[in-house]
This record gives structure tokens, sequence and C-alpha cells, in this order.
């Protein structure tokens, strides 16, 4: 069985689902441009624990996890199975790389999780399992995660980081409701920040990745809190020691509010 390349989707709103945009596009031509997962494991940035948990649920069921969006996103199902299996493997993995994991018998999925599958794999017939992020922990811990999982991609299993290449919803919500303009300076800033990750990414500078808040420019204005670039280096880990990053999509909402995601091989 061919090895599975990891993934980072920046995720976007839940209306993604129902919205033209470029991101939408993207994600429903996903899994033409890779191998058929036995199952995926998924880390979404709205999925936040003390520590590394992960869901033991056979049947997740649905978190709408938002308000004030469109009814018919309150409406949507997307009914994939959990795989308590393959959940009980992915605990021992991550308990033998030291990193103390705890099990939630019960977690239906957020909208980082069920929306790109449902946009990427809509049939909802690969099983699912999720495992969280700990906003407290930093890159280099998130890193380890995925390090710890990486021999799942030899066994076919797609290993998911769900989150956001920028997200400093503060500056894009007064943007989308029309009570103020988009701030070309911050347009700028990120430019510079998703082009740091672009570089360092293509240069393989681990050391300087896993350092982001010290060394990329304007940290804090794309990450006011860190939750949302973590699973990118989930992604990053899982890939193995020196893997190949693949810009695999890059648009931007509003001008400002960019949609980056890559394909590590």
């Amino acid at each position: 069985m061919a090895s599975m390349p990891t993934l980072f989707i920046s995720h976007g709103g839940p209306d993604i689902v129902i919205n033209d945009s470029a991101a939408r596009d993207y994600l429903e031509t996903l899994s033409e441009h890779l191998p058929r997962p036995r199952a995926i494991v998924i880390v979404s940035a709205h999925f936040e624990t003390n520590g590394v948990a992960v869901v033991t649920d056979p049947a997740p069921g649905m978190i709408y996890d938002f308000g004030g969006f469109a009814p018919e996103l309150y409406e949507m199902v997307y009914p994939a199975p959990g795989e308590p299996r393959l959940a009980e493997r992915v605990f021992a993995m991550l308990g033998e790389a030291g990193l103390e994991p705890s099990r939630l018998a019960e977690r239906g999925y957020d909208h980082g999780a069920w929306t790109p599958l449902k946009l990427a794999f809509p049939q909802a017939d690969i099983p699912v399992v999720q495992v969280s992020v700990d906003p407290s922990r930093d890159a280099a811990w998130h890193y380890a995660l995925g390090r710890a999982l990486a021999p799942l991609r030899e066994e076919g299993v797609l290993l998911i980081g769900s989150g956001h290449i920028t997200h400093n919803l503060r500056e894009l919500f007064p943007v989308m409701r029309g009570g103020k303009q988009a701030d070309p300076e911050l347009a700028a800033h990120v430019d510079a920040f998703v082009e740091w990750f672009a570089d360092k990414l293509a240069e393989g500078d681990r050391d300087a990745l896993l350092d982001w808040k010290a060394q990329a420019p304007f940290a804090s204005e794309n990450h006011p809190t860190d939750e949302h670039l973590m699973p990118i280096f989930f992604a990053y880990g899982a890939a193995g020691e020196a893997p190949h990053a693949e810009r695999a999509h890059a648009s931007r909402q509003l001008g400002f509010f960019a949609y980056d995601s890559y394909l590590f091989h």
C-alpha cells in the first residue's frame, strides 16, 4: 500500500459548504488528488482539551459550534462512522510516545471537522477518528503528536490537521459585517506571515517553523490565539522526518483572510 500524504486545511467558517469560493472549490476536488483512505484521523482546532484526547465514539453526532449563520447549516449532517479499534491504536501510539493521552467516549464532529470532510468526502463512508489540540502547548508538542502517528500513513490512514493559516477574527468580523474597510496594512501583515510559512516549509526549516511565535513576522496579529495554527504542526510532523511541502491551495477572503492549505509527502 502506498504511503498516504498528510494534509493541513484552512477550513474557513461553517458557511464554506454553501458559499461559492476558491477554498470550497479546492476542498470539493481534494479527494481526486489523493489515494482513497481506509480511514481518517483529524485534528481540529475546534476540539480543545487539556492534553491530547482521542475520540472512541463509534457513531459521532454533530456539533453546531457557531451562531448567526444560515439555518440550513444547522440541519446538515455528516454521518461518517467512527472507528473505535483505530482510536484505541491512536491512543496507544500517543501513549508510547509519552504524550499521556486520554479517551473521550462520545463527541460529535465540530465544524473544523465536518465542513471540510463534507466537501472532500461527501459520501461520508470513510471512518473518522478525532484527536484534540491543546492550546496551552506549543508547536513542538503538536509536531510530536503528528510524529507519533506517522506510521499510520503506511496503512492507508489519512492524517489531517484542520485549522487556519491566519485567524484574526477580530479584524475579519467587522469587515464581513460591512462596518469597516479592510486595512491595507493588515493585508500586508498577512502576506508576510503566510509567505514566511511557505518559504520555511519549502526549505524544510523545522527549527524556524517550531519557533514561529518568535521568528514569523506579525505572528500575534495573524494569530491572537494559537489553536488554529497548531494543526499545521500536527500534519507536518505526521509526514515524517523531512517531508516535501506542497502549497496545494492559496486564496483570500475579503482580501486578507488567508486559506492556504498544504499537502505533505
